[in-house]
């Protein structure tokens, strides 16, 4: 599995799947649980959506 989420991405993504959960407790709703999505993703670095395209975020290393 090769890395595939930049730093801002990961950012993006934790504050995201951290406001999809509170929201989901506010309006007590299961839907909140798709919160769980982008914050796993942000913690193993990897998308599963972006492999297929080839698609990545994350800096090139010289």
């Amino acid at each position: 599995m090769k890395k595939n989420i930049g730093k801002a991405d990961k950012s993006i993504r934790l504050f995201l799947g951290i406001v999809v959960i509170a929201l989901g407790i506010y309006f007590k709703s299961w839907w909140g649980a798709i919160g769980i999505i982008p914050i796993f993703t942000s913690l193993i670095n990897w998308c599963p959506i972006y492999a297929p395209f080839g698609l990545s975020t994350k800096e090139k290393q010289t």
